[in-house]
């Protein structure tokens, strides 16, 4: 045996015997005396005994004692599931890593690692996504942007492509839905957007995307990729949807500038020929109308002289059957009161000649201080 007493004396592995040369792997002997021993694992334990007990009060531990240790260290066990979430924050609960329940801003508890740990990310941070381009360095500016053409190139409904850079902006609505339903948040939310926007460029012509329906389409977007988020239960809340630029493809965007300017001097000239119109119209109704109030005033005013003519003649004529001689002698002396009242006049009396007679007329337009009047008219008493 490699631990084998050579010396003569008898020995063993832990120490040698009566020999000289006794030895071990603990150590070599000398003279009639063993060699060193090892350390005793029970000898260990019994002086970490007494060393705890000298901590105790009576220097020794008994059932009550240890009840009372073990009931502290559960309790401070139970303290540690203690937890606060902050006003912009939602706490996400798991038990055994498996999502349990979500809690409000507050002093909360869950139960103590290992059984339940807590998540707090906020809810309130407003993320950005751009797609159709990347922002260079901290600057969002047009001038430190790089197109990214796969992403930003379109088909309208006309069949025209376009060149369209929007950014999306969100945040986290249902803190649990966000962990775990969807596994990459963002890249989600950026395909989303794309595809969204996509179709809704898919259902519009090309100049109105360029010009007047931007706003609609931004809001089209946005409600359609809430909608793909709904559906995912991503728990994520989309705030805005921005179009950032929108324009032709660079190859055509000569051409297109061309048409532009065509479109504006369209604009232009429509517009003069509306302010043409609306200058020329107003006055010519007004001119038709007026001669329409004319030419009913003059068929009002014939229709009543014909009325009265006739209601004259009906007059005339009821009164003539009534006594014929007498209307008679009343329509001679009227005729003739009409026919002999402005011209001069002699009146001749039968056998005696001429009359003299007083200028009656003359005299009275000399009182009526020389007013003009109507021929003189002779009187005969």
């Amino acid at each position: 045996m490699p631990w084998e007493n050579k010396g003569g004396g008898g020995g063993g592995p832990w120490g040698g015997g009566g020999g000289s040369n006794g030895g071990g792997p603990w150590g070599r002997g000398s003279g009639g005396g063993g060699g060193q021993k090892p350390p005793d694992l029970e000898e260990i334990i019994r002086r970490g005994q007494d060393r705890f007990k000298g901590f105790l009060p009576s220097g020794g531990i008994g059932g009550i004692g240890l009840g009372i240790i073990l009931l502290v260290a559960f309790v401070l066990w139970m303290a540690t599931g203690l937890y606060r979430v902050q006003p912009d924050e939602q706490g996400v609960v798991l038990q055994f890593g498996k999502w349990v329940t979500t809690t409000q801003p507050g002093l909360r508890w869950h139960l103590p690692y290992p059984i339940e740990t807590v998540e707090t990310p906020s809810v309130e941070n407003i993320q950005a996504i751009d797609i159709g381009f990347q922002s260079v360095g901290a600057d969002r500016s047009r001038t430190q942007r790089r197109d990214v053409a796969e992403e930003s190139l379109m088909l309208t409904g006309d069949q025209n492509i376009i060149d369209i850079d929007f950014t999306v902006q969100w945040k986290i609505a249902d803190a649990g839905r966000y962990l775990f339903n969807i596994r990459d948040q963002e890249a989600t939310v950026k395909i989303a957007a794309e595809s969204a926007m996509r179709e809704i460029i898919g259902r519009t012509d090309i100049q109105p995307a360029l010009t007047e329906a931007r706003q609609e389409v931004e809001a089209k977007a946005r409600t359609l990729l809430q909608s793909m988020l709904n559906e995912y239960e991503a728990g994520i809340e989309i705030t805005q949807v921005q179009l950032q630029d929108v324009l032709p493809p660079a190859p055509v965007i000569d051409a297109f500038d061309d048409v532009q300017r065509a479109r504006q001097d369209l604009d232009r000239l429509r517009n003069e020929a509306d302010a043409y119109r609306n200058d020329v119209l107003p006055r010519a109704r007004g001119e038709a109308q007026r001669m329409i109030q004319e030419a009913q005033g003059y068929r009002e005013r014939l229709e009543n002289e014909a009325e009265g003519e006739a209601q004259r003649f009906l007059s005339v004529y009821t009164a003539y059957k009534d006594n014929p001689e007498v209307t008679k002698r009343r329509m001679y002396l009227e005729t003739m009161q009409n026919v002999l009242s402005d011209i001069d006049k002699v009146i001749l009396d039968k056998g005696q000649g001429v009359v003299p007679y007083l200028p009656l007329n003359e005299l009275r337009r000399g009182g009526d201080g020389g007013r003009a009047a109507n021929p003189a008219r002779s009187t005969v008493q």
